[in-house]
């Protein structure tokens, strides 16, 4: 179950295409700046998803929104997301001199976007037990940490595969995206029409 999260949350965060967004937003930075912003986007998503994650059901129950309803809702939107991912990457408009990008528009909305948003309102009306949402919020965790962690090392990261490496790798988690959201709405149809 942990190691089903970790890698689910991983690749619905986008993280290679957060990467990509964040070599360009930060192109003029010192070492030591790049490394407070990875820090920064890092506490930031950690925050935006907790919160997501904490509420999601308090979410459903003041708008009386069913879970299935959501999930067709969210998953066709994680798609959407998915499919600019494989079309290629957009541009990110350069930041303005002392322009603070870390929490808006690294964190949010490029790597906490809609799709993601919407897929984590879905873990959180799951009903789980204490243990199982202790496994979840662990694997939330683990893969927040792993995305900080490649941001921290994005320029080697990026002298390693290359521009060209960091937009193949971006078209695959699309496609794993894609996946993802595609089982998210047929499991609200499925149990829609049921």
């Amino acid at each position: 179950m942990f190691l089903n999260i970790y890698l689910k949350l991983f690749v619905i965060l986008t993280p290679f295409f957060v990467m990509s967004a964040f070599l360009s937003l930060t192109r003029g930075f010192s070492f030591a700046e790049r490394q407070k912003a990875a820090l920064k986007v890092t506490v930031a998503i950690v925050l935006s998803v907790f919160v997501l994650y904490l509420f999601g059901r308090h979410i459903f129950a003041l708008f009386g929104i069913t879970l299935d309803a959501f999930r067709i809702g969210a998953g066709a939107v994680l798609f959407l997301s998915a499919v600019n991912m494989v079309r290629g990457p957009t541009a990110v408009a350069p930041p303005s001199p002392g322009e603070d990008v870390a929490v808006v528009p690294l964190a949010i909305p490029i790597a906490v976007g809609p799709g993601t948003i919407g897929a984590l309102l879905v873990m959180a009306a799951e009903p789980k037990s204490l243990a199982e949402r202790l496994v979840t919020a662990g694997a939330m965790l683990a893969a927040i940490a792993t995305v900080g962690l490649l941001l921290s090392m994005a320029g080697r990261l990026e002298r390693l595969v290359g521009q060209q490496g960091l937009t193949i790798l971006t078209k695959l988690t699309g496609l794993f995206v894609s996946a993802i959201a595609a089982q998210i709405f047929f499991t609200g149809l499925k149990n829609f029409l049921a």
